[in-house]
Order: structure tokens, then C-alpha cells, then sequence
């Protein structure tokens, strides 16, 4: 248990029987009344965010969370499976807890966030990059930059479709940012 006082960002808190990360917070003080807490809370299964007031000085129940590095080793009908990268133990993992599985690559390392008590995965995260080569890309052409968005769609090694520069082309190794999906830089041979 801990109260409001001991809020902090990214503090995991078990709230209407769901777990909840705390995204920011914010004690206030008014004149009048009592002292609360303003919160943006973000549900750790489905990732939306609620506003919530605290009454100040209320106790809430803690969760504690757990991350543990992940290699991604393939995909079958039991899910994507993943393997401890320190005790070989292997697991399966459903896509809908995995953050941009269209970008996952055999071989990839990941973090899995767990609920340390019943030791259920909550979260999978891919790194904030990803280097992949791009198997497919119409071939752009030259001064064709006459609409303000000077981009073509690319298809990379996962079967993702990117939206990438007029001067990359089929074979290039691209550097992608999982949170957005979108393209980064191009990758130096």
C-alpha cells in the first residue's frame, strides 16, 4: 500500500480491479477544501488513458511489475514465442500484447513486462529502433518532388508497409521507429 504521497511517473497501481501506470501527476492545493491529487492514468492491458482525482493522503494498492529481455524466436498457432535471454525458458506470447508486431523480426531482442505476482506478461515493447531492409519499393523518380510529401510506400523483411523517401531503394537496411512506424534514417552498408 502507498499513498499519494508517494506517486511517482510510471508507478504501477491496481485501481477498479484493473492495473493502471501513472502517467503524470499533479498535487494541488486549493484555497478552499481539501488537498487532492490530478492524475492521468493509463491502463496497462488496453493502453487507454483516463483522468482520475485523488482525494490527498489516500492509500492505494501497489502493483509490482517486472521487465525481463526477450528474444523473439517464431511465430506458430500457440502465438509468437519468445525466450528468456539468461534462463533459455520459453514462452508464448498473443499479438495483442505485443507493441508494433508487424516490425518483429526473428532474432530481435525485447522487453516483456510481467505482473510479478501471478507472473503474467502485461506488456511487450520492441526496441525504440529497428533496422530492416526493404524488400520492395517502386523506383522513385528523379525531381518528382513536386507534392509536399515526398514519400513512397516500402515494404521491409517483416512484410510492414513504410512510408520512406523518394532515394530509398529496394535493398537498403532502413532504421524505423516502432512507436510511430515510421521511417528514421537510412543505414550505412
Amino acid at each position: 500500500m502507498a499513498s499519494t504521497a508517494d506517486f511517482k511517473n510510471g508507478m504501477c497501481i491496481v485501481y477498479n480491479n484493473n492495473l493502471y501506470t501513472i502517467v503524470s501527476f499533479q498535487h494541488v492545493k486549493p484555497g478552499k477544501g481539501p488537498a487532492f491529487v490530478r492524475t492521468k492514468l493509463k491502463n496497462v492491458k488496453t493502453g487507454k488513458v483516463i483522468d482520475n482525482t485523488f482525494t490527498s493522503g489516500v492509500k492505494v494498492e501497489t502493483a509490482r511489475i517486472e521487465r525481463r529481455s526477450y528474444q523473439y524466436l517464431y511465430k506458430d498457432d500457440m502465438g509468437y514465442n519468445f525466450m528468456h535471454n539468461e534462463s533459455f525458458e520459453q514462452i508464448p506470447i498473443s499479438e495483442d500484447i505485443i507493441t508494433a508486431h508487424d516490425l518483429l523480426k526473428e532474432g530481435q531482442n525485447v522487453e516483456i513486462v510481467f505482473h510479478a505476482d501471478t507472473e503474467t506478461p502485461l506488456e511487450c515493447e520492441l526496441l525504440p529502433f529497428v533496422e530492416l531492409e526493404v524488400t520492395y519499393t517502386e523506383p522513385g523518380v528523379r525531381g518528382d518532388t513536386s507534392s509536399s510529401s515526398s514519400v513512397k510506400p516500402a515494404t521491409v523483411e517483416t512484410g510492414a508497409q513504410i512510408n520512406v523517401p523518394l532515394f530509398i531503394e529496394t535493398g537498403n537496411i532502413i532504421k524505423i521507429d516502432t512507436r510511430t512506424h515510421s521511417y528514421s534514417e537510412r543505414v550505412k552498408n
